[in-house]
Formats: structure tokens, C-alpha cells, sequence
């Protein structure tokens, strides 16, 4: 990054972190953000940015026009909410709201974009717009999706836009990127079948759910062995398991419910999984004499980068911390993320900043109640955003 850059987001720094900690002592989750979106409409509109509220209840948008006249806009976009999950960090900034916390890097998302805001709006010397994108709801209840249905690009026309996550294990200094799909689409699904049910001392009186419950658990890993071509790549995974009751070991359940998710990277493949896993689920409820309701639930898509947007990401990445840091075409990863929905939308490009941790057994992962966002890593986050803006809309000196 430039000196005048980093000069600028050093002096800063204090105040950034000093947010980001604030922001992790009291999460916010899905769609109830109103603390956390009052301080950055606030600090966007006393740096002198075009606010708006109220997309997707909590989703604030900030608009700022460069000094140099240009016609193209771009959209920056980050997360803010926090998850259902008890923090077991001890440090001063740890959450203060029981059951919930930021174990996914959002307070630093916020807090990242806001340094950027900030230097942006110190010296706009850009030519076009840009709208930095404050979302609500990412963790598994599409916030993106519901800001882009309220008509986010209608009243914020954007010609590219960006996203950015953390992540831990990459070493702090690092970027990871690749063109074409990233991340995985994430779906539901369920089986629940049926019997009769009975006395476990008389199982013949009956049909035992519990029979094509198992099979089916175990026939559900088959499907991606014999039905996904080799070269693609899908996971099926069952997450949750009911029947019966704990008191009455002896009572054959009449229902067993199986719950999972499905990840993959090609709509064909997606639609493989979604028919496969009711063609076996039904099956097998039919050779135990049972029945069964299943239903597949598409909710994240899967990420894809465009070419010419993860050009321009790795340009700004390589500006920020060197070529040698930054991996343009790293693995896909089987998670997902909302920011999908607005790829669907908008060419744009989604990268990820080390966060840290590299070392053995040194790494809190995400969606774990240890995890803390890296400080360290404010700085290099927001002169990336920074540097997009250089690459996208011209000359940035702030």
C-alpha cells in the first residue's frame, strides 16, 4: 500500500479497533443489528456520506460522489451480525449479551470498511460513486438477498461490487481468491418418517421408522460416491437426529426425523442432491412399510467471482501487501455466504484476508467460542477496500 495510505489508516487505528472491540461486546443477530447500524450511520453521515436506513429492517448504506466527474459506481459491501453462541473468551471486549457473540469476524467486517469510509470521505479523489454496504442477517437468513429484494440496486445502482471475509489459518498479511466459484451454495433438507410404531419387546406388531431412518442415514453418503461425478465436488451432511422419547427406551417412535445440508458448486449438481436424496429417502421408507415427508430447502447459492472483478481484487490486494502475499487462485472452500446472492446480481468479487493463527494449534476457527477477530488486520483490510477503489475509479490518496 502507499505510505500516504498507510499514514493515513495508521493514525486511525486506535479509534478502529477501539470501534471493533465495542462492536464485539455487544452482538447483534440477524435482522436486529439497531446498535450496531445506528453507530455506522452515524459516523457515515458525520464524515459527510449520503445515508440510508432500513433495508432489510437494520441494512444501512453509505453513498459518496469522487471529486473528479465519472459515471461508473461500485459497491463495498460487509456483514454486521453475530451469532446465537456463548463466548468463552475472557478478554475485557468479550460479549456482554448471554448466547450471543462475534464468532465470525463481522465486527471486524464492519470496522474494516468503516476505516475505509472514513479516509474516502477525508479525500475523495475519485472519479464515480461509491456505496459502502452495511448487511444485516448474513449468518443463515439471507440478509443479502432480502436488501436486494427491497431494491438495493435499484436506489444503489453499482456496476461491480466487492466483499471480504477473514480467515483463520491464512497468515495475517495474506489474501486468497479465485476467479469463477468460491464458496459453496448451502441447502437444507429433511426426511421424516413414518410408522406405527409399537413396543420394543413386539417390533413385528408393527413398522419401525427407525429401520429406513438408519438406512437412509447411511445411504445418504452413497449419493455423491455414485451419483457426483468425480471431477465435481459435493458434501452431504446430517446434522440432527429425533425420535422417541428419553424416558420410554421401550417405545418404538412412530416418527424419526433427519435433518442435514448439502453443499456444491454447479446448479446440476445441486439438483442431483436435491432428487437423489428424496428418491433414496422414499425408497427406503417403502422396503421398512413406512412413509416419509421430505422436503429440500435452496437457501445460500453457491459464490461466484468474475473474472474481470478478481482481476481487479488481486491488483488491490497486491497493492496492498506485495504479489508474493496474495494467492489468486486458491481452493475452493465447501462454506457459504450470502455476499452470493449479489454476485447474482452484479459482477463483483469476494476475497479473504489472513486472519491469523497459522501456527499449530494456534487457530480459533470461526463459528467457535473462542474466535476473536485479529486487530492486527484492520489496517491492511481497509487499505484493500481503499485500493479497490484506486483500481475500480481512479487515483485514491487519502
Amino acid at each position: 500500500m502507499s505510505d500516504a495510505t498507510m499514514i493515513g489508516l495508521k493514525d486511525i487505528e486506535a479509534e478502529l479497533i477501539a470501534i471493533r472491540r465495542d462492536i464485539h461486546r455487544h452482538p447483534e443477530t440477524a435482522f436486529e443489528e439497531v446498535r450496531t447500524s445506528t453507530i455506522v450511520a452515524e459516523r457515515l453521515s458525520s464524515w459527510g456520506y449520503q445515508v440510508h436506513r432500513g433495508l432489510a429492517k437494520t441494512g444501512v448504506v453509505g453513498t459518496l460522489k469522487g471529486r473528479r466527474p465519472g459515471q461508473k459506481s461500485i459497491g463495498l459491501r460487509a456483514d454486521m451480525d453475530a451469532l446465537h453462541l456463548q463466548e468463552k473468551n475472557d478478554f475485557a471486549h468479550r460479549s456482554t449479551t448471554d448466547g450471543k457473540m462475534h464468532a465470525c469476524g463481522h465486527d471486524g467486517h464492519t470496522t474494516m470498511l468503516l476505516g475505509a469510509a472514513r479516509q474516502l470521505a477525508a479525500d475523495p479523489d475519485f472519479a464515480g460513486t461509491v456505496h459502502v454496504i452495511f448487511q444485516p442477517a448474513e449468518e443463515g437468513l439471507g440478509g443479502a438477498r432480502v436488501m436486494i429484494e427491497e431494491g438495493l440496486f435499484d436506489l444503489f445502482p453499482c456496476d461491480a461490487v466487492y466483499g471480504m471475509h477473514n480467515m483463520p489459518g491464512l497468515p495475517v498479511g495474506k489474501f486468497a481468491i479465485r476467479p469463477g466459484p468460491m464458496l459453496a451454495a448451502s441447502d437444507s433438507w429433511t426426511a421424516v418418517f413414518h410408522g406405527t410404531g409399537g413396543h420394543g419387546s413386539a417390533p413385528n406388531r408393527g413398522t419401525d421408522p427407525t429401520m429406513p431412518a438408519a438406512s437412509f442415514i447411511l445411504g445418504v453418503q452413497g449419493i455423491v460416491g455414485r451419483n457426483v461425478a468425480p471431477i465435481d465436488t459435493a458434501v452431504l451432511s446430517v446434522g440432527h437426529i429425533a425420535g422417541g422419547a428419553f424416558n420410554a427406551p421401550n417405545v418404538i417412535p412412530s416418527e424419526v426425523m433427519v435433518r442435514g445440508t448439502s453443499r456444491s458448486y454447479r446448479p446440476a449438481v445441486r439438483d442431483i442432491l436435491e432428487r437423489r436424496l428424496g428418491d433414496v429417502a422414499k425408497s427406503t421408507a417403502e422396503a421398512w412399510g413406512c412413509t416419509v415427508d421430505y422436503a429440500y430447502q435452496r437457501r445460500y447459492p453457491p459464490l461466484v467471482n468474475a473474472a474481470d472483478q478478481t482481476s481487479v481484487a488481486i491488483a488491490a490486494a497486491t497493492a496492498t501487501v506485495g504479489a508474493e502475499n496474495v494467492d489468486g487462485n486458491t481452493a475452493p472452500v465447501t462454506g457459504a455466504e450470502d455476499f452470493a446472492f449479489m454476485l447474482e446480481k452484479k459482477p463483483g468479487a469476494y476475497i479473504m484476508i489472513g486472519n491469523g493463527g497459522e501456527e499449530a494449534g494456534g487457530c480459533h476457527y470461526v463459528h467457535t467460542p473462542r474466535y476473536d477477530f485479529n486487530d492486527d488486520i484492520i489496517v491492511t483490510g481497509a487499505a484493500y477496500w481503499l485500493n479497490v477503489v484506486r483500481q475500480e475509479l481512479g487515483i485514491v490518496t487519502a
